[in-house]
């Protein structure tokens, strides 16, 4: 019976299509996290701070890849609606060099400078050496980071999103298994502890970029040209940067603001670190449906959007926000359901278990506002070429809001780190007002392909 009705709901099946491979991807991806962690607290909480700290180096990065990405994946969902693959292959090189730019940046400067950017996120001695080892041999995988995503953004918005899935969550398999036999020094290897986590990154990196590059070669469907990085269609890169911009830019504010967040906690100790690390982890893994939900809707509204069916469109658009209202209803709730039980078996002190379990209450509510606002903003939004008001969005709740009131309440009034994370977790639920708002404007039902 409730597999009849699904198939007699179309947008029910497009969504499905779409977000089951999108959403297992983003487990995986957290699910390396959470091992990390897990298997770095049992060696020592020092290393568990320290690996999550450098995290945000690859974090930063991901703003930028993720933002060339979406703005990618704005491009390819429309001309694939519209059945213009050359269109697309004229895009893809601008996409690539971008990210080899920004990749091979955030690789010299872990390998040059690494306690420098360890010293961004905390003043703790112990953090910084151990971030700087993890850093200087996590490098490589910076680079090859750039490169894969492009492959696996163009399988993800072609029809293979499930292929995409595969690779990725296969890269995220290897890194797991060798994260137990170089952390530990299993099967004969030597005892390398959280250096071994980061070669364990590097190695699956390559296998990635290996995998989706021969894919998208075999594929036939669209190719992405490497000598098409010296020749550009400046028609087609200035529409690029046109609607990348914005993306590129919304996804900076927001991430950089996020990154305070973890500058403000890591001058409050390493029991606030290594509670918000593992609270972070957790938020991931259980938010993983959240960003399937909104990718699909990009590209299924992109789709439509570029086939010129706009009232389907913002037919779709109207359900598939329902849609996420009710997701973030059952994860938030979730996560504060598995806030006693995951604090009991963190590896962390007492004071850092205490702190956990009131994070992920605080989360739970945090993720009911980011259901919606992911799906709508990076989601529907940018399916339209409408991604400037992500950026504003960003600009009023966390930079107005969040950021200056989280310093103000950590090192001028020196409060408590349950307030000090109330008031940096309020961004989502800030910002709803207005996504409602412009979102009833309907100024994302256009058509951008030329």
């Amino acid at each position: 019976m409730l597999q009849t009705k699904i198939k007699d709901n179309e947008l029910a099946q497009q969504m499905l299509h779409l977000v089951v491979p999108i959403a297992i991807q983003q487990f995986m991806l957290a699910l390396v996290s959470a091992t990390d962690a897990l298997m770095l607290g049992f060696v020592d909480q020092a290393s568990l701070s320290a690996v999550s700290l450098a995290g945000q180096i690859q974090f930063v990065l991901n703003l930028f890849i993720a933002g060339i990405a979406a703005g990618c994946g704005i491009i390819i969902a429309q001309y694939w609606g519209k059945k213009d693959t050359a269109s697309i292959e004229k895009v893809m090189p601008v996409a690539l060099y971008t990210n080899l730019i920004f990749g091979g940046t955030f690789t010299v400067l872990a390998l040059c400078i690494p306690s420098h950017l360890m010293q961004i996120f905390t003043n703790d001695a112990t953090l910084i050496a151990n971030g700087t080892s993890y850093l200087r041999a996590v490098a490589f995988s910076y680079v090859l980071c750039g490169i894969s995503q492009i492959y696996l953004i163009l399988l993800k918005n072609t029809g293979h999103a499930a292929l995409s899935s595969k690779i990725s969550s296969t890269a995220v398999v290897i890194n797991i298994c060798l994260n137990t036999i170089l952390i530990f020094g299993f099967l004969g290897a030597p005892r390398l502890g959280i250096v071994g986590a980061a070669y364990a990154t590097v190695t699956a990196r390559v296998v990635e970029l290996i995998w989706a590059y021969f894919t998208v070669r075999r594929s036939g469907d669209v190719a992405i040209r490497w000598a098409g990085i010296l020749h550009t269609d400046s028609t087609l890169t200035k529409d690029f940067w046109h609607y990348t911009t914005p993306v590129l830019g919304a996804s900076l504010v927001w991430g950089i603001a996020f990154v305070l967040y973890s500058v403000i906690l890591g001058h409050m100790g390493s029991n606030a670190v290594a509670a918000n690390s593992i609270a972070s982890i957790v938020k991931s893994m259980v938010q993983c449906v959240i960003r399937g939900v909104s990718a699909g809707a990009g590209i299924l509204v992109g789709n439509l959007l570029g086939a010129n069916q706009l009232e389907k469109a913002k037919n779709y658009g109207g359900r598939i926000t329902h849609i996420a209202i009710v997701i973030g209803i059952v994860t938030g709730t979730l996560l504060m359901i598995l806030s006693p039980f995951i604090s009991r078996i963190a590896p962390i002190s007492d004071t850092a278990r205490g702190y956990l379990q009131f994070m992920m209450i605080v989360l739970g509510f945090n993720l009911m506002g980011q259901s919606v606002n992911t799906t709508v903003l990076d989601g529907i939004f940018c399916a339209g070429g409408d991604s400037k008001f992500d950026m504003k969005g960003n600009l009023g709740a966390m930079w107005c809001f969040s950021v200056p009131l989280g310093f103000i309440a950590a090192f001028v009034l020196h409060a408590p780190v349950w307030l000090v994370y109330i008031i940096i977790s309020l961004d989502e639920i800030v910002k709803l007002p207005a996504v409602y708002i412009h979102y009833k404007k309907y100024v994302w039902v256009r058509n951008i392909t030329r």
